[in-house]
């Protein structure tokens, strides 16, 4: 069976996180939305349980990887108003663990799996943690310059016919201003991530280098 290989555990500022209880680790990822670091330690404590679980449930390696990313999409929304304590009051004690292991069963029970040959994911292209404060700069970002982003890295389409589908809906809009439009759109979303995940995933490199070199994968919507 395919292992779960996380790079981003070994970084420096994931690292200095690994003497945290859960509920530590927990309360720093509410507490400070604007820093990424935590959310991706936890990742990394229990990334393996996850897929673990969903290897075992799923036959396709690339379906896994799908579901994977899917799964811990739906963790960060959820995770962000969890109260531990309020559900050991009611479930008898409930453990970030054992929470997570109900979270990826529901995701695996409810999960509607796209065949595997329209599923362009990668996990070393779009770690989970790197994809969901990518999705969160886009649901806040103006919505042309999002439209402009994922016509462009989504669907690969160029200036010139981004321009044309514009201008069907009603919108007069140059191939070279689509062009300047595109690069602010990815400045905005680089400006907009936490500057621990762009420490941790980028490695010094813009996100816009990092897209054009993953043309095939979607980083921005998989």
């Amino acid at each position: 069976m395919q292992t779960l290989h996380l790079p981003e555990s070994n970084h420096p500022l994931v690292k200095s996180l690994f003497h945290h209880k859960d509920q530590e680790l927990l309360t720093l990822f509410q507490n400070y939305p604007d820093q990424g670091k935590y959310f991706v330690a936890i990742f990394c404590r229990y990334g393996l349980i996850v897929y673990t679980l969903i290897r075992h449930s799923v036959r396709s390696p690339v379906q896994a990887d799908y579901l994977f990313s899917q799964t811990w999409r739906h963790i960060f929304y959820e995770m962000r108003p969890l109260n531990l304590r309020e559900q050991e009051n009611t479930d008898g004690g409930t453990t970030l663990q054992n929470w997570l292991i109900n979270v990826t069963a529901v995701c695996i029970n409810q999960a509607e799996l796209p065949p595997v040959e329209s599923i362009q994911y990668s996990l070393s292209a779009a770690p989970p943690p790197l994809w969901c404060y990518v999705g969160l700069v886009l649901d806040r970002m103006e919505p042309l310059l999002r439209l402009i982003l994922v016509m462009a890295q989504t669907f690969h389409w160029s200036e010139t016919r981004i321009s044309a589908y514009l201008q069907a809906e009603g919108e007069s809009v140059s191939p070279n201003e689509i062009k300047e439009l595109l690069n602010g759109a990815y400045r905005t979303l680089e400006e907009n991530l936490p500057t621990d995940i762009r420490e941790i995933y980028l490695n010094e490199k813009s996100l816009a280098s990092q897209l054009e070199q993953n043309p095939d994968q979607q980083i921005l919507k998989p």
